[in-house]
Formats: C-alpha cells, sequence, structure tokens
C-alpha cells in the first residue's frame, strides 16, 4: 500500500505543475487581451491569441510525455521485480532438490520424481531467459529459418503440451483444441513464439483450476484466425490496448497473485505485426474469461490426405478436436 502511495505521488508532481504552468499561464494572456482590446490593438489581440494556444498546447503536451515517462519508469520497476523473483523462484527449487539428493539415500521412485520436477524448473528458467533475449531482438527472430508449410493444430497441441509440463498439469483437464485442418506457410518459430505465449497466458491467468480453449478456423481464402480462451476473471476494457505494450502486467493485485515479467503480450503482438496479422482481446460469450483472437494472412487449406488445396478448389474441411 505504501508503494502504491509514493507512485500516486509521483504522478501528482508533473500534474499540478502543468495544472499550476497553465494558470498562470491563461490568467497572464487573459489580462494581456483585456488591455489590447480596450487599446484596439486587434493584430497584437490575435497573435496574443495563437501564442496562448501554442502555449497551452505545450504544457499539456509537456505534462502528457512526462506522465507517460513516469508509467514506463513504474512499468520497469515492476518488470525488474517480477524477473527478479522468477530467476529467484526456479533457482532455490533447484538448489533445494539437489541439496535433498547429496544428503539423503532416496528411494529410485523419489529419485524420478525430484528429476522430473528439476527438469520442469529448468525449463522454466529455460524459457525465462529465452524470453528476455527474444525481446533484444524481435525484428531478426526467425528471419534465418526459411517459411514452411506449419499445420497449426499439431503445433498448438505441442504448445498446450509444453504449457501442461511447465505448470504440471493434465492436459485432459485443461485443455480443449478443436478445428479445421489449417495451415500457413511462414516460419515455424514466430508461431511457436506467439502460439506458446498465448496458451501460456491463458493457463497462468485462467480460472482455478484453469480451463483453455483453442480453436482454429478459416476466414475466407487468405486468413486464418485462432482463438484462445481461458476460465479466468478476464480483461477490463480499459486495460485491452495496454496488455500489449512492454513491460505492463495488469493491476497490483494481478502482479501479487500471479508471476510474469510483461514481455509476453508485447511479443505476440510485435511477431503478430511482423507477419501483418492482427491480435485482438474480448470478453468470453456467455461467459468469464477472456479471448486473445489472433487472425493471420496466407492461410493454405490442407485437405484430408494432408495435401494442401489450392483457392480454386471447393473442399469440404474437416474437423479436428482434441478435449
Amino acid at each position: 500500500m505504501a508503494d502504491f502511495r509514493r507512485k500516486r505521488r509521483h504522478l501528482k508532481l508533473p500534474i499540478w505543475t502543468s495544472v499550476v504552468l497553465a494558470g498562470a499561464n491563461i490568467t497572464l494572456m487573459a489580462v494581456l487581451i483585456v488591455m489590447l482590446a480596450r487599446q484596439n490593438a486587434w493584430i497584437s489581440l490575435v497573435l496574443g491569441a495563437v501564442a496562448l494556444a501554442i502555449s497551452l498546447f505545450g504544457i499539456s503536451f509537456y505534462a502528457f510525455l512526462t506522465i507517460k515517462e513516469i508509467q514506463l519508469n513504474r512499468r520497469q520497476a515492476n518488470f525488474v521485480d517480477s524477473v527478479t523473483h522468477e530467476l529467484k523462484t526456479p533457482i532455490a527449487a533447484l538448489q533445494l532438490y539437489l541439496d535433498t539428493l547429496l544428503m539423503r539415500d532416496l528411494d529410485p521412485k523419489d529419485r524420478r520424481k525430484f528429476y522430473r520436477t528439476m527438469e520442469t524448473e529448468l525449463e522454466r528458467l529455460n524459457q525465462l531467459i529465452n524470453q528476455l533475449l527474444e525481446v533484444g531482438r524481435l525484428d531478426e527472430i526467425g528471419s534465418q529459418t526459411d517459411a514452411e508449410h506449419v499445420e497449426l493444430l499439431p503445433l498448438l497441441e505441442a504448445s498446450a503440451d509444453a504449457s501442461c509440463r511447465q505448470h504440471q498439469l493434465e492436459f485432459d483437464e485443461v485443455f480443449q483444441i478443436e478445428g479445421a485442418p489449417v495451415a500457413l506457410h511462414t516460419r515455424r518459430m514466430l508461431l511457436e513464439m506467439i502460439f506458446g505465449n498465448l496458451i501460456d497466458n491463458a493457463v497462468k491467468y485462467g480460472g482455478t483450476p484453469p480451463r483453455v480453449r483453442v480453436s482454429a478456423f478459416p476466414r475466407g481464402w487468405d486468413r486464418v484466425v485462432v482463438r484462445v480462451q481461458d476460465n479466468g476473471p478476464g480483461i477490463p476494457e480499459s486495460q485491452r490496448r495496454k496488455v500489449f505494450h512492454l513491460f505492463f502486467r495488469g493491476s497490483d493485485e494481478l502482479q501479487r497473485t500471479r508471476r510474469g515479467t510483461g514481455l509476453g503480450l508485447y511479443i505476440v503482438k510485435t511477431l503478430v505485426g511482423i507477419l501483418k496479422g492482427r491480435v485482438t482481446v474480448y470478453d468470453a460469450p456467455g461467459r468469464t474469461g477472456a479471448v486473445f483472437e489472433v487472425t493471420l494472412p496466407g492461410r493454405v487449406a490442407t485437405s484430408r490426405n494432408g495435401r494442401a488445396e489450392s483457392p480454386g478448389q471447393k473442399a469440404a474441411v474437416s474437423g479436428h478436436t482434441r478435449v
């Protein structure tokens, strides 16, 4: 609570400074305008009015930039705190399990359980480090690889499996993946990062227990849509654009109760933009939760025998569901 009040005080200074400057400017200019009007100095009056407008715009713009800078600094501070916690947690867990293995003679069953847990923590640590490295080179990611024919449903299932391993959940208890067998001709790495982040985000910010529905379907002959729907509290309308900003993590309560760095959705937004697509978020219809919808160009429909169909072919696309 003290930290929150301190942040509020940081915002009050530029706001009140701008208000005082604007008030003094308006007062002085109003006196000048009245004096000029009495002297019938109409040219000076017009110039004074223009100067007043420019001055007010400058003060307002200064306040806007200052507040934006303070908010960015706040998000950066939260980011540093989050990353520190995210790095310490798996390292502490690994240290604990290693000490236990060294100090105690465990039976093979418990030893295998420890090894699996340590592997999960290492995967989590590796994912975090990769995510931090990826932010600095988003424009170059995947540029070294050639575009390929990527089946979406297997890729989505693989991302869901990876999320289940990381969070120690059962696939069938969390995920429902459904849709048509569609594919994209693009760089696989970009799709893995986009949907890996969205699916992991849905699990992390979903309900207790989490329930995630992932669907993929064509839209026309040149678009494919993927929706990732969770059963969490949803995202307030006022934050739906901000969630894609760098370091943004929502309310203080969300930052306290959910681990994360505020990088995942920024990476998603940037990579979807590189692929000339669009990502939006809205409330789940008729239920709690949020829906992230990704629309990407360059769809290739696939037939039942796995061969790509040309846009001129009129073929029914079979459904696919894994529940």
